[in-house]
């Protein structure tokens, strides 16, 4: 098959499109892909103008079912993608990448059946499993393709792209509690929920319960679990090649612990590690 010929300007343009929705989002993943040498920096961000696009879905103001058709649709995009005939400017930002890296159809999809769960409004109190198939998909799956991004994708690399994946979702589900329940959605596991006597799943009343600091204390204790996994998973990893992981790892980190100094009685107080100190992360650890 012959594949479509790309101009310069072209692949400036896709380039550049992918590049201003990550420094758009104000996402602290942009301090690591910094570091990045050029083709793996502009990997990182067209996988994360994917990720941004595909997750704006589910909080647009569409329905359920409409949320669904735009998702089969990024879906249909994928396929192409790996047909070397996407029509997007994401997918096309994407082409290159996918075939440098050898960047995986099943984790770009893993993504989008993620963001389904929340498109179809499953996501009120779910089941602990649910819970971990949804971080695994949203998150665990973005630390998938990053790595092969990175330049490490091994057994070990995996496993550190798979913990961290979920340490860093725990922490942005407790971060996002009010602003979750604002949206009807709610993903504190039922199985603690029910430990702890809530019985109910409406999340504004769940915020209001006297238990909930005890729930979103075991959640926390989840996170720190996960962060310790992954600093194990990364001594058996190519540290130089990771840095970027390693620098979204120590700043989730701080706002996981500015967390739990906060407490889980004052949801609407911000938290926030301030851009000094992601500099002064990114230039101690990404010259490691």
């Amino acid at each position: 098959m012959l594949e479509p010929q790309i101009s310069d300007a072209a692949a400036r343009a896709q380039i550049s499109h992918a590049a201003q929705v990550t420094v758009q989002s104000g996402s602290s993943f942009f301090w690591g892909m910094r570091i990045l040498p050029r083709a793996r920096r502009e990997a990182m961000y067209g996988i994360y103008a994917f990720c941004r696009e595909v997750d704006d879905i589910a909080d647009g103001p569409e329905t359920p079912a409409k949320r669904t058709q735009l998702l089969d649709e990024w879906r249909r995009e994928i396929d192409r993608l790996f047909a070397g005939t996407p029509l997007t400017l994401t997918g096309r930002a994407l082409l290159g990448p996918t075939r440098m890296f050898g960047l995986e159809r099943g984790d770009f999809l893993a993504v989008i059946d993620g963001v389904a769960m929340d498109a179809r409004e499953e996501m009120r109190a779910p089941s602990m499993a649910v819970l971990k198939q949804y971080c695994a998909r949203v998150a665990g799956a973005v630390g998938l393709l990053s790595i092969r991004a990175f330049g490490d994708s091994s057994r070990r690399a995996r496993d550190l792209a798979l913990s961290l994946g979920e340490a860093l979702q725990i922490t942005n589900i407790l971060r996002d509690l009010a602003e979750d329940a604002e949206r009807g959605r709610l993903y504190l596991p039922r199985e603690l929920l029910e430990k702890h006597g809530i019985a109910a799943t409406d999340p504004k009343g769940v915020l209001g319960h006297p238990a909930l600091p005890a729930v979103c204390a075991e959640m926390a204790k989840m996170a720190r679990a996960k962060f310790a996994e992954a600093e194990e998973a990364v001594r058996d990893c190519d540290r130089r090649a990771l840095r970027p992981a390693f620098i979204m790892m120590k700043i989730y980190r701080r706002i996981l612990e500015k967390l739990i100094r906060r407490g889980w009685q004052r949801l609407d107080e911000p938290i926030a590690v301030g851009k000094p100190t992601k500099i002064w992360i990114a230039l101690r650890h990404g010259l490691l």
